[in-house]
């Protein structure tokens, strides 16, 4: 397997190659599928855990992807399908502070996680969208994603931002 352009594609020596693909795919959506996951759980801990099952279960149906959507697409799909049934089982939203202290320097600490408590506050749909277009997935594949409309998409992004735009002025003030 060998992925070019986002697109898999299988070749003969399938045991080397899958492992190949999959070390590409953990390399470049790692980070992704992390954020992607702290805008549901809001818990450092929490959202590593769900990427790494998120990943667990790449690994598992690597060969079985069909190439209906783009890899990125395919990935975040299963992350979300994680973060929705973590949530699901433990019936319960953590909200805390986000403790970036070891991870490398951050332009504003107090800002990034204020916009984490503010993530945290919007409903699991809004969440999930802002989630991604803060990934700059494109609003097609988000829509692809949620099974809605790019309108609806575009829509829901512009109200999020102005949601969140009000609350950091508020924070400001």
């Amino acid at each position: 397997m060998t992925i070019q352009n986002g697109i898999l594609t299988k070749s003969p020596n399938s045991s080397i190659s899958q492992q190949r693909a999959f070390d590409e795919l953990y390399a470049g959506y790692w980070d992704k599928v992390f954020r992607l996951c702290m805008g549901y759980v809001n818990d450092d801990d929490w959202a590593k855990d769900i990427a790494q099952d998120t990943f667990i279960t790449v690994w598992q149906q690597l060969p079985n992807f069909r190439n209906e959507a783009s890899v990125g697409t395919w990935i975040f799909r299963i992350a979300c399908n994680n973060c929705l049934r973590q949530l699901e089982r433990s019936s319960k939203f953590v909200r805390k502070e986000v403790d970036k202290a070891d991870e490398g320097p951050v332009v504003n600490e107090d800002e990034v996680n204020f916009l984490y408590q503010c993530i945290a506050t919007l409903n699991e749909t809004d969440r999930l969208i802002i989630s991604m277009e803060l990934e700059e997935v494109k609003q097609a594949e988000i829509a692809a994603i949620l099974g809605m409309s790019e309108s609806n998409v575009r829509v829901r992004v512009h109200r999020i931002k102005e949601k969140l735009t009000e609350k950091f002025k508020a924070y400001e003030r």
